[in-house]
């Protein structure tokens, strides 16, 4: 039962509270219902193209490799930089609806294909314009510490100076971020570095995130995790007996199969580790356009499944309540209970495990939602 975009009461039709009587009822023929979904990592606002990497990625060649000739990120940076606030809102937008026919409420969007302060909040300012003009709603995350651009030639500390820590700040007087991120890795930035961008979200009394263990192990979720952070994600190369320090800091796990699958890895993130000490299990798209060109959540339920061997139930989860914890929306989001926004989808199937299961074709029948384009 709802009432103004919130749910009221749920249970059995035949244990209706009182004064429930006059409500419209809405019978969805034995459909399934669910959470309406929640894609907690993307980098959906970009432009550009990148499938010569892919070819180049068959011949052998590593993301490490791509990313030092001038590929990966920067080709992406240069390309969102060129692209106009129209262009790049409409080549946004073609994703975003990929997502809305798959049943997704919710959509997390970083920044970090602009690594100037200008074009780091022109990028949070077409993601918070998405939420305008679809039924989405839309968490923006401040991820300038994504790469050094070339004009700072290498030099981390003077591009953490210059552009992330000062375009933070002014980004969060305008009100345009609510998490703030980073990339943790050799080819990035080190533990130290992003510790003084947590330091600084810290005084803003911005939650933080983290790219952690992608490609190496870096310690960076245990560091995250000293923060509070809200999830860390990748975790490829985490240490097993590291889980526990997730556990404890109550750090959602954000898993990425998608850049797993890409990126042709064999290393696998430790899932029997993360799931015996109790770490909530998040899985999302990481939707961007070299090492995760996917804008089907629905895809990614299904790769965590068959690489890393969550069970149905569990991707559902991690789509649902635990996407929903990674951003901090706990209770309102991702849930079917009392208090909750009354944000469902209805699906031309019976039991979860369908969700899961197929891949290509959405078997969504509807969304239930208060929110409304504008």
């Amino acid at each position: 039962m709802t009432r103004a975009g919130q749910i009221t009461w749920v249970g059995q039709s035949a244990r209706l509270p009182a004064g429930a009587e006059g409500l419209e009822a809405v019978d969805l023929g034995g459909r399934l219902v669910t959470p309406a979904l929640i894609d907690c990592h993307t980098h959906l606002v970009h432009a550009g193209d990148r499938s010569a990497e892919f070819e180049m990625r068959l011949l052998g060649a590593s993301y490490e490799d791509i990313a030092r000739s001038g590929g990966g990120i920067h080709a992406t940076v240069l390309a969102t930089r060129a692209a106009s606030d129209e262009d790049l809102l409409a080549q946004s937008l073609v994703r975003v609806d990929d997502l809305i026919a798959e049943g997704v409420a919710v959509i997390e969007i970083k920044s970090g294909y602009g690594l100037t302060i200008g074009n780091e909040i022109r990028m949070l300012r077409i993601a918070r314009e998405i939420q305008n003009l679809r039924p989405v709603k839309v968490i923006t995350t401040w991820l300038a510490a994504h790469a050094v651009p070339k004009d700072f030639d290498g030099d981390q500390d003077a591009f953490i100076d210059s552009v992330v820590i000062p375009g933070l700040r002014l980004a969060a007087a305008q009100g345009l971020v609510d998490m703030v991120d980073g990339f943790c890795e050799t080819i990035a930035f080190s533990p130290a570095q992003i510790s003084r961008v947590f330091d600084e979200a810290r005084r803003l009394g911005v939650p933080v995130k983290l790219h952690a263990e992608q490609l190496s192990d870096q310690k960076g979720a245990l560091l995250a995790a000293s923060y509070g952070a809200l999830s860390v994600d990748h975790l490829e190369h985490l240490a097993p007996e590291e889980a526990s320090g997730l556990a404890s800091a109550g750090t959602v796990a954000v898993l990425l199969p998608g850049a797993y699958y890409m990126l042709r890895e064999t290393r696998l993130p430790p899932v029997g580790a993360l799931r015996a000490a109790g770490v909530e299990l998040a899985v999302s798209t990481d939707c961007n356009p070299g090492t995760s060109p996917i804008s089907s959540l629905l895809t990614a339920m299904n790769m965590a499944c068959t690489l890393f061997r969550l069970t149905p139930e569990e991707a559902l989860v991690g789509t649902t309540r635990a996407a929903a914890r990674a951003l901090g929306l706990a209770g309102e989001f991702g849930t079917i209970d009392r208090g909750a926004r009354a944000e469902l989808a209805v699906w031309n199937l019976t039991h979860p495990a369908q969700l899961a299961c197929r891949i290509g074709g959405s078997p969504l029948n509807r969304r239930i939602t208060d929110m409304r384009g504008r």
